[in-house]
């Protein structure tokens, strides 16, 4: 199994506490949601991408981390230049982008167990009411976290075996078994976590 996603560092956004980092991505996702300008949004997603850079993670990995995500944020743009304008289309380039750059280099910046125990503790005063349980949605984005570098990984595995046997890489013969696999770790894991009786508690 791969690591997180967070890597060690001594930037800023390591140093500030994680509920300061979910309050700072929170509210600067409903500004930019909220906001049209280009000459806004444009240095937004340069700041986004210079703070993701400034953790410390080289421009390849940065890349790596961010480009499948970054490619669905550009169909999402593409489409909204046939069907409206290249203005609308720049402004949800730019708005997207910012907001998966900065939630990037806030999970660059942060451990699994310290997300898993801010959420527990935000979470907990609508448990009391019975809403949700705290503890659940913790360990249900923990795991999310966790697992999207094993996901990237297995996809990488998959595309290689097809290059080794000579087969041309799609789109559609690479999800498939890959889809298949991350539902077979998630039974797994599943089956994990009620033998060991977390979800009891």
């Amino acid at each position: 199994m791969l690591n997180g996603l967070d890597i060690e560092g001594n930037s800023p956004l390591h140093r500030l506490p994680v509920r300061g980092k979910l309050i700072l991505l929170f509210t600067t996702a409903i500004l930019l949601l909220l906001i049209s300008d280009l000459r806004i949004l444009a240095p937004a997603m340069a700041l986004a991408a210079l703070l993701y850079l400034s953790t410390g993670i080289g421009l390849g990995e940065a890349f790596r981390r961010t480009r499948f995500v970054l490619f669905t944020v550009l169909l999402v743009a593409l489409a909204n230049y046939l069907f409206h304008s290249l203005h609308e289309a720049l402004v949800v380039f730019c708005r997207l982008s910012a907001l998966v750059l900065l939630a990037a280099a806030v999970t660059a910046t942060t451990g699994i167990s310290a997300f898993m125990d801010e959420i527990t503790r935000l979470i907990t005063p609508l448990e009391r009411f019975g809403f949700v349980r705290a503890a659940d949605v913790s360990l249900a984005v923990g795991l999310v976290i966790r697992f999207v570098p094993e996901i990237f990984a297995r996809y990488g595995e998959i595309a290689d075996a097809h290059r080794a046997r000579g087969l041309r890489v799609r789109p559609l013969t690479v999800l498939v078994p890959l889809i298949i696999l991350t539902l077979k770790d998630a039974d797994t894991i599943a089956m994990a976590i009620d033998a060991r009786g977390f979800r009891r508690h």
